[in-house]
């Protein structure tokens, strides 16, 4: 497993799916993608790939099968279902799926065996970065699984992605990229927190923003997070928060699995359950500002 395969399977064209589809065929691959949406399909075409109309049809003649999907449901049907990636690879498809998703560890590892039982290998490979990120190839990739698959991924992998770890046994990806978004839910918590501060203390907002990027607390959530902060607006979500909260619950999930206590995670989760209650879970997660500032800003007063 040391060349790399010339056609790639894209399945689950969205935020991360589809850029993600345009970096491979900007590489040079030949991109064959699904999606249940038509207007994502579309959009494929004009990045330079080839629609597909089922898991399967995506599969065949390619070397690597990439994931990307939003549910455990979305997963099991394009592994199980009748024209899913299991039936091409009994058919003789004998590819690599990388896996990128966010989804429990047990539903990987079914999916692992089922795959494995039709002759096709299945990696644990998770994405850290969001959407903006992954538009600008500014992803971490953490591959867990066969260590020859991964190696003959690498080409692939390389033309979506800034830099790949290598972190062991299948599901070492998925417990990486949970203690990454662990980072990134208090990063992009704390990020909110001090810009509400800022405001509160009387500076102007937009410059308490570039100052504290160039400085000792910045991090990559207040620039990627920051200027949604401040222009109040978060319509244009890097994740949905109804998606972030999946990823809230399988981290809380780990933490109780292996007895860590996680205090400023758990503040945190409790600001992103508010802003669900709120109905923002359409809205990015950057939302947790409009929650705390309206905790120090006066209700208005009946005219």
């Amino acid at each position: 497993m040391t060349s790399a395969p010339g056609t790639v399977g894209v399945v689950g064209l969205g935020n991360m799916g589809l850029p993600m589809a345009g970096h491979l065929a900007a590489a040079g691959f030949a991109v064959r993608g699904y999606d249940v949406r038509p207007e994502a399909v579309r959009a494929l075409t004009q990045a330079g790939g080839e629609p597909a109309a089922s898991p399967a049809e995506a599969a065949a003649g390619a070397g690597v099968v990439i994931t990307s999907l939003p549910s455990v449901a979305a997963l099991r049907e394009v592994v199980s279902g009748a024209d899913g990636l299991a039936a091409a690879a009994g058919a003789g498809g004998g590819f690599i799926v990388v896996e990128t998703s966010t989804l429990p560890l047990e539903v990987k590892d079914e999916a692992r065996r089922a795959l494995g039982a039709a002759g096709a290998v299945l990696l644990d490979c998770p994405l850290s970065g969001t959407a903006s990120q992954m538009r600008a190839r500014d992803i971490a990739v953490y591959a867990s699984g066969e260590e020859a698959a991964i190696g003959h991924c690498e080409p692939v992998l390389a033309a979506f992605s800034r830099v790949r770890y290598q972190v062991g046994e299948f599901g070492n990806g998925m417990r990486m990229k949970l203690i990454a978004n662990h980072l990134v839910t208090v990063r992009h918590t704390a990020a909110a927190e001090a810009l509400v501060f800022a405001g509160r203390a009387g500076l102007d907002p937009a410059l308490a923003l570039r100052a504290l990027s160039d400085g000792a607390g910045n991090s990559r959530m207040l620039e990627v997070r920051g200027p949604m902060m401040i222009a109040n607006d978060f319509s244009e979500a890097n994740m949905r928060l109804r998606y972030f909260q999946k990823d809230i619950d399988l981290i809380s999930g780990l933490a109780q699995a292996v007895s860590c206590p996680l205090p400023l995670f758990s503040a945190s989760a409790q600001l992103h359950l508010a802003a669900l209650a709120q109905g923002r879970q359409d809205e990015d997660p950057a939302c947790v500002f409009a929650v705390l500032e309206g905790m120090v800003t006066p209700p208005a007063q009946p005219g």
